[in-house]
């Protein structure tokens, strides 16, 4: 097996949304074409950043006498996305910001967004993406939490966002998230 240039992809978010959260207990999705639970809200648009996913593996080195390298232990991997949500009047978003106890009311009856050291409220993610040739991906993160939160700045010309990472923890099967990937071709 050669090079393959439909291999190579950019990924879009899916139209109609692409970051959802939905309380844990939610079913989770095992595909990139089950319809989500309707539990699942949408989180609206992201910036144009996209989603980063840091997942690399924390390693240790042993070194022998003279400097050799003769052994590495693998300590985890600590597994987190990182994307920045634009709708700050979204009632929805702030409650992923700030907790869903923390937001109550609404625009039009007024909104309250309580600021406190609550701990960060964990839940079912997922991503919709649209990769090259029209191929569905998934990314569903059975147990994640925000786990810190960008500043967030006011000014003249640029979009009020939340820029959020979510820390994935291990569901029951010792996994931090799975990826599905389908050819459209075969739906």
């Amino acid at each position: 097996m050669g090079n393959t240039v439909s291999n190579v992809t950019t990924g879009k978010p899916k139209t109609g949304g692409a970051v959802f959260w939905a309380p844990l207990g939610t079913t989770i999705p095992t595909d990139t074409t089950t319809a989500l639970d309707k539990a699942f809200v949408c989180m609206g648009y992201c910036s144009d950043d996209g989603v980063s996913n840091s997942a690399a593996p924390d390693t240790d080195e042993v070194k022998a006498w003279g400097g050799d390298t003769v052994l590495r232990t693998n300590k985890g991997r600590k597994d987190s996305f990182k994307f920045t949500m634009l709708e700050a009047k979204n009632p929805d978003v702030l409650k992923r910001v700030y907790n869903s106890t923390n937001v109550t009311g609404d625009l039009k009856a007024g909104l309250t967004v309580k600021v406190n050291s609550e701990d960060p409220e964990e839940g079912i993610w997922v991503i919709d993406e649209i990769l090259r040739g029209n191929t569905a991906k998934r990314t569903v993160i059975p147990d994640g939490q925000v786990t810190d939160l960008g500043d967030v700045e006011s000014k003249d010309g640029d979009p009020i966002g939340y820029e959020v990472t979510v820390a994935a923890s291990p569901d029951a099967s010792g996994n931090t998230h799975y990826e599905y990937l389908k050819d459209p071709s075969t739906t």
